[in-house]
C-alpha cells in the first residue's frame, strides 16, 4: 500500500517529477514529461504497479531522518542503526536530453546492508517490460519506452519476482551510485553519466536560482521551499506550469473526487507567476507569457481553462480500471474534463498577471497587448454569462460571485495598464465595463440576511472565494460588507480550525449565525446527496483557503489573528514543508494532489502580505 500523502518528497528536473516515500520507495514518476504515462505508479496501487525502493532490508532497526539540501530540490535521507549509518541522496539532473533519476548511497559510519528493488511498469502500471542485462546496465523495454539502470561494480543484481533486486553492504567512506535513464526504445544504449558531477551541478544550479529570492521575513524557510516547489512545477522547454505533478490523489480517502492535475490551468499558472514575481523571479514570468501566447492563440472565445504543458488542447478524461487507486480511492482518472468548461475568472487572473509582469519590468510587447485587447473584447460580451467557476462544478452553470469579481479585476487591470503604458485601447469602454460589473456584484452578490457576499447570485451559500472582494481591491478592506464577509467565512466555513472551500458537499453542517442563516435558505452538504461539484461525498479543508482568510484578516486589521492562522496553515506541510491540496482535520492527514501549486502560491503571497502589515 502507498504511504500517506505527507510521507512523500518531491524531486524533479523541470520537465517531470518523482515522489519519494519516507521508506525509500519512488512510487510515482511519469516520463519523459509531467503528463506522460508513468513508469512508477505504486502511489495509486501498490508495488506491483511500479516502484523503486532503496533502503535497509529491515528498516525498523534504523532511525530515519530526511531533508532537502539547502536551497535545492536534492533530497537527503539518513538511515542510522546500531551497526552504522548511510545517507541516500535522490535527485534528477536538469537535463539536456534524456531524463535521469540518480540515487547515491554514502557510507557514513560502520557497515550497513541495503537492498534495492526496481519494478518498472510502463503505461501507468499496466505494462511489464522485458528486461535484459548488458555490461553495466539492466535494460527494460516495452513499446516506445526503455529504461536503463546503471549498476555500480561490486553490487550483486539479479531478477526476483518481477523486480530487479540489488543487494550490497556499504561501509564508511564508500559511495555507491545508481543511475536510471529513460529514453525512446528505438535509440541505442544510454549515454554514461558521472553521478557525482551531476549532483554537484544540480545542487549548484538550484542554489544559484534560490539566491534570487527577495523575501527575508520570519517565514523565510517556508517561503523559499514553496518557491522552489513552484519552480519545480514549471515545464522548462515551454514555460507552462502544472497545478501538481500527481493524478487521482483523493479529496477524501476512499472517495471518487480523484482528478488529474498534471496540466497547466490558466488560473493556477497565473497565480504561480504572481508568487514567483513577488519572490523576485522575472525569467519565469517571461517564459510563461510566451507559453500563454502560443497556447491561447486564436479566438479568445475559444479560451480553455487548462492546457497541456506544451499548449495541447485535447486532454480527454479516462479511467484506469486496472489501478485500485490511492488506498482504494477509485476511479483513477487521467486527463481532465475541465478542459471544456467555461471559467470566466481565468480572464481576470491572466490580465492581472500581465499587469504584475509589466510592473516587475517585463516589457509589454505588441502581440501581448493585442492579446489583452482581444480578451477584453470577449469579456465585454460575455461577463454576464453563467459559468462553472473557480471550483469547476460538474453541475449546472451559475452566476458565481468570484467569477464576476475576477471579471472586474480584468477590467480594472486593463485600465491601469492602458493608463500607465499609453498603448492604444478603448479605455472609456473598459472603465464603463469595470463600473457595470462592480454595480452588478454589489447588487446581486451580497446578501443582507446572510451578512456576507455569497457563492452565487440567487443563493445564500458561503464560499471562501468571496474573500477576493478584499484581496483584489474590489472593495476597501474596511467596507462593512468586507468585514462581515471575512467574519462569515471565518465562522461559517470553519473545519477543525481551517477553512472549507464552501458549505456544499462537505460532511457536517457549518456552525454559527451566518451559516445558520444560509442553511435556512438552502441545504448544505450534510443533507443533500450531491455537492456543488455534482458528486457525492465529502472533502477536507482546502489549504489555500486558510491562507486566503489570513490574508483577509490582515487586510481588515486583525493582524495577530492572521499570523496565528498563517502559522497553523504552514504547519500543515510535511516534514519537508510540502503542502497538498487539502487537509483532513479529523484524521490529521493530507488529502488531494501533491505538492499543490495553489497551496504554495497562497503561502508565499500571504507571507508577503503579513510582512507588509508589520
Amino acid at each position: 500500500m502507498a504511504g500517506r500523502i505527507e510521507d512523500y518528497a518531491l524531486i524533479g528536473d523541470l520537465q517531470t517529477a518523482a515522489l519519494v516515500s519516507r521508506d525509500g520507495s519512488v512510487d510515482w514518476l511519469c516520463l519523459p514529461r509531467f503528463d506522460s504515462p508513468s513508469c512508477f505508479a505504486a502511489l495509486l496501487g501498490d508495488e506491483r504497479h511500479g516502484s523503486w525502493r532503496l533502503a535497509p532490508p529491515e528498516p525498523g532497526d534504523y532511525r530515519l531522518s530526511r531533508r532537502y539540501r539547502e536551497g535545492t530540490l536534492v533530497l537527503e535521507t539518513l538511515w542510522e542503526g546500531p551497526d552504522g549509518a548511510v545517507r541516500i541522496t535522490d535527485f534528477m539532473p536538469q537535463r539536456d536530453r534524456d531524463p535521469q533519476l540518480i540515487r547515491i548511497v554514502e557510507g557514513l559510519r560502520g557497515a550497513v546492508a541495503l537492498r534495492g528493488e526496481l519494478r518498472l511498469r510502463f503505461n501507468y502500471g499496466r505494462i511489464v517490460p522485458w528486461v535484459r542485462r548488458t555490461d553495466h546496465h539492466r535494460v527494460a523495454v516495452a513499446g516506445p519506452d526503455s529504461a536503463w539502470l546503471r549498476v555500480p561494480g561490486g553490487v550483486h543484481t539479479f531478477g526476483h519476482e518481477g523486480a530487479t533486486r540489488s543487494e550490497f553492504t556499504v561501509t564508511a567512506g564508500e559511495v555507491v551510485p545508481f543511475v536510471l535513464t529513460w529514453q525512446p526504445s528505438h535509440r541505442p544504449a544510454a549515454r554514461p553519466t558521472d553521478p557525482l558531477r551531476a549532483l554537484r551541478g544540480t545542487a549548484e544550479r538550484w542554489q544559484r536560482w534560490s539566491a534570487g529570492c527577495r523575501y527575508q521575513g520570519p517565514w523565510q524557510p517556508a517561503v523559499l521551499r514553496s518557491l522552489i516547489t513552484l519552480k519545480a512545477l514549471a515545464y522548462a522547454p515551454t514555460g507552462g506550469i502544472v497545478a501538481a505533478p500527481t493524478a487521482a490523489l483523493p479529496e477524501a480517502e476512499g472517495g471518487i473526487r480523484n482528478w488529474d492535475y498534471r496540466y497547466c490551468w490558466l488560473r493556477d499558472s497565473s497565480m504561480t507567476l504572481s508568487a514567483l514575481l513577488r519572490g523576485g523571479f522575472r525569467e519565469e514570468a517571461a517564459a510563461w507569457r510566451r507559453w500563454l501566447l502560443r497556447a491561447i492563440a486564436g479566438d479568445p472565445g475559444d479560451l480553455q481553462t487548462v492546457y497541456g504543458v506544451a499548449g495541447e488542447r485535447g486532454l480527454p478524461e479516462t479511467e484506469a480500471h486496472w489501478l485500485p487507486g490511492y488506498r482504494g480511492s477509485a476511479p483513477v482518472r487521467f486527463g481532465n474534463a475541465a478542459v471544456s468548461q467555461l471559467q470566466l475568472d481565468v480572464y481576470g487572473e491572466v490580465v492581472d498577471t500581465l499587469q504584475l509582469a509589466w510592473a516587475a519590468g517585463v516589457p509589454m510587447e505588441r502581440q501581448v497587448w493585442s492579446l489583452l485587447r482581444h480578451l477584453m473584447a470577449f469579456l465585454e460580451e460575455h461577463w454576464q454569462d453563467p459559468d462553472e467557476g473557480l471550483w469547476e462544478v460538474r453541475g449546472p452553470r451559475r452566476q458565481f460571485v468570484h467569477s464576476k469579481v475576477m471579471c472586474w479585476v480584468a477590467a480594472d487591470r486593463a485600465v491601469q495598464l492602458a493608463e500607465a503604458t499609453g498603448l492604444p485601447a478603448p479605455v472609456e469602454r473598459w472603465r464603463a465595463l469595470r463600473t457595470a460589473i462592480h454595480r452588478d456584484v454589489c447588487a446581486h452578490g451580497y446578501d443582507e440576511h446572510v451578512g456576507s457576499f455569497v457563492q452565487a447570485y440567487g443563493g445564500r451559500e458561503l464560499d471562501a472565494s468571496t474573500l477576493f472582494v478584499a484581496k483584489t481591491g474590489f472593495l476597501p478592506p474596511r467596507d462593512p460588507r468586507v468585514l462581515r464577509t471575512v467574519e462569515a467565512v471565518r465562522e461559517g466555513l470553519d473545519h477543525g480550525g481551517f477553512v472549507r472551500r464552501y458549505a456544499d458537499g462537505v460532511a457536517g453542517p457549518p456552525a454559527g449565525p451566518a451559516a445558520r442563516a444560509a442553511r435556512g435558505h438552502g441545504r448544505t452538504g450534510s443533507d443533500r446527496t450531491l455537492g456543488l461539484d455534482g458528486l457525492p461525498g465529502s472533502e477536507g479543508a482546502f489549504v489555500a483557503c486558510s491562507f486566503w482568510l489570513a490574508d483577509a484578516l490582515a487586510a481588515v486589521g486583525r493582524v495577530a489573528e492572521a499570523r496565528e492562522l498563517f502559522d497553523r496553515a504552514v504547519g500543515l506541510g510535511n516534514d519537508l514543508g510540502l503542502l497538498s491540496e487539502e487537509w483532513d482535520p479529523l484524521s490529521g492527514h493530507q488529502l488531494g494532489n501533491t505538492p499543490q501549486a495553489f497551496s504554495h502560491v497562497a503561502l508565499v503571497n500571504t507571507a508577503f502580505t503579513l510582512a507588509e502589515a508589520d
